[in-house]
């Protein structure tokens, strides 16, 4: 870290931090963080979709008025998206003009065309060059193939990239790194070795509630409780995709927008779609599952013990 920021002191202090950023974080969760800052160690995150590992790097990034520098990862992910790239239409316009201007000195040219005025700096390379407080987010990188995993591992040992025509980028200060993981795919150990790890599971209906609360203020007291507790009953229905702590803001958020304040199985069926987004859920949940899903949200002492995701 950069002398521009002030670590929590405790991990407690860092709760509060987070909750300050809108984000509810349990103490398991904050220990990692506390760790990962206090240790300068990549903290890699755990989880299904949608439990908030993305959100972890944003509150950071704003606690700590960093830079947030996201890396999206997708199948076929290379250096060349990831770290870095030539400008290829800038070089190969460089080349006419020097032709035109009579230069033909072979070595000369090729000195110039790499030069770093025509480099095209991506995720990994910006986060190394940056010049203050930086949060690097290696975001869903199962998505990404193992041979990029591996180019990690030697990045991340030393925070440094180097470009056989340029030289050698390190970093000043090491940013702070998030990688997450929706699991679709193992990670290798030895990355996993690199880092501090956590996994974000599903929250409770307490910490639920406490999320919806903060992110949705607007919300009446009795909405949120409704909303919590149904989630809670459909997480523990057999579904293709269970829906995450940000399917339930989305849902909230959809409810406010059509000033309800309260669930009732008609206006669930109507808006069950910002929840579930296939079709299967959608037919398996409507119509008479809703008002059941309904009878034991709204009165506990009917309610099923909750799957764990």
């Amino acid at each position: 870290m950069t002398s521009e920021v002030r670590l929590p002191e405790s991990v407690d202090e860092l709760q509060q931090t987070l909750r300050k950023q809108l984000y509810v974080a349990d103490r398991g969760l904050a220990m990692s963080v506390y760790l990962a800052l206090k240790l300068k160690r990549p903290l890699f995150l755990e989880g299904e979709a949608g439990v908030g590992k993305t959100e972890v790097a944003r509150a950071l990034a704003s606690a700590f008025d960093a830079r947030l520098i996201r890396l999206q990862c997708y199948e076929g992910l290379d250096v060349s998206q990831a770290v870095y790239e030539w400008n290829y239409s800038r070089q190969l316009l460089h080349i006419r003009l020097m032709e035109a201007a009579g230069s033909s000195d072979r070595k000369e040219i090729e000195k110039e065309l790499f030069g770093e005025e025509f480099l095209i700096k991506r995720p990994l390379l910006q986060a190394l060059e940056s010049s203050g407080p930086t949060v690097l987010l290696i975001d869903e990188l199962d998505r990404a193939d193992e041979e990029f995993e591996g180019y990690l591992l030697e990045m991340l040992a030393d925070f440094q990239i180097t470009i056989p025509e340029v030289g050698t980028y390190t970093a000043e200060e090491p940013p702070i790194v998030v990688i997450t993981s929706n699991r679709t795919r193992e990670i290798h150990d030895a990355l996993k070795r690199r880092c501090l790890y956590y996994w974000i599971d599903y929250p409770d209906a307490a910490k639920e509630s406490q999320i919806v609360r903060s992110k949705m203020p607007e919300a009446s007291q009795k909405l949120a409780g409704q909303v919590t507790a149904f989630v809670q009953e459909l997480r523990g229905t057999e579904l293709y995709k269970i829906p995450g702590v940000s399917e339930t803001l989305d849902w909230t958020a959809a409810l406010i927008s059509l000033n309800e304040n309260e669930l009732t199985p008609s206006v669930i069926d109507d808006t069950l779609g910002v929840m579930l987004k296939y079709r299967e859920d959608l037919e398996a949940t409507r119509g008479e599952q809703t008002r059941a899903l309904v009878n034991r949200a709204l009165n506990p002492g009917t309610r099923r013990g909750r799957r764990r995701g």
